[in-house]
């Protein structure tokens, strides 16, 4: 086990949004996907997004990451706030200090596990901590996988490749985007846990989209979104728990 995780309220903020606004097209025809949310993620800490079809959980996400730019407020990442940052800049503060998980696994089929793991931080010219890379193989279970091929790597498998791909380089927070949408039950509950252990472990902020209620149960806090705002927070959600919230919200 590694080191216990530090109370939040002792830490500040890895990434803060305020009063965030992400308008589509202009007029009125413009639809308001984001309405002035205000959210802050911290170190160490697995955070879901939810909310109904259309709620603006996905935008949020995106935003957050700086794949779609805001049409106002702030998106800080540290001190670093995205949305005065020019294009080149904003590429590599996602290179060298975001992780991404995404439903697709987004793995090179001719590179092996290990080397799909590596790729990112050998383009960017980072020294690689073997140290590091050993504690997340072994966290997610890997070790006797590193010399196998996508092609023969179950789902399962292949989504701990981009995890730990996603981790490798220490980033700021890991954002994941239903990162258990292609994978079975069982699968998609061992993803899942090496998330949360990797918060728990590696003291790694991670912030997830789902529209699951049982795979939101694994994180320790969820917020809820409804027309784009902010509406309700769950901490130590159960699925039984994030799934009223859910009804609720589409009453």
């Amino acid at each position: 086990m590694g080191q216990p995780a530090l109370p939040h309220y002792d830490t500040p903020p890895v990434v803060t949004a305020r009063d965030l606004v992400k308008v589509y097209g202009s007029g009125e025809t413009g639809v308001r996907a984001l309405d002035g949310v205000n959210v802050d993620f911290t170190r160490g800490a697995f955070t879901a997004i939810m909310g109904p079809s259309g709620s603006g959980k996905s935008t949020l996400m995106h935003c957050l990451a700086g794949l779609d730019t805001a049409t106002s407020g702030s998106i800080m990442v540290g001190r670093t706030d995205l949305t005065q940052l020019r294009e080149k800049q904003l590429t590599q503060l996602r290179r060298d200090r975001i992780g991404f998980v995404f439903q697709s696994f987004n793995l090179l089929p001719m590179l092996t596990a290990e080397r799909n793991i590596l790729l990112p931080s050998q383009i960017a010219g980072r020294t690689i901590d073997r140290d590091r890379f050993d504690h997340i193989v072994d966290v997610v279970g890997l070790r006797q996988r590193l010399d196998h091929l996508p092609a023969t790597l179950s789902g399962g498998q292949q989504q701990r490749v981009a995890v730990a791909r996603a981790l490798l380089s220490a980033p700021e927070v890991v954002y994941a985007d239903e990162p258990t949408g292609n994978l079975d039950s069982r699968t998609g509950a061992e993803i899942l846990t090496f998330l949360r252990e990797s918060a728990e472990e590696l003291r790694q902020t991670i912030v997830m989209v789902t529209h699951d209620p049982v795979a939101a149960a694994y994180a320790e806090r969820v917020v809820f979104l409804r027309d784009g705002r902010l509406v309700d927070e769950l901490n130590d959600p159960t699925a039984q728990s994030v799934l009223d919230r859910l009804v609720h919200l589409e009453a």
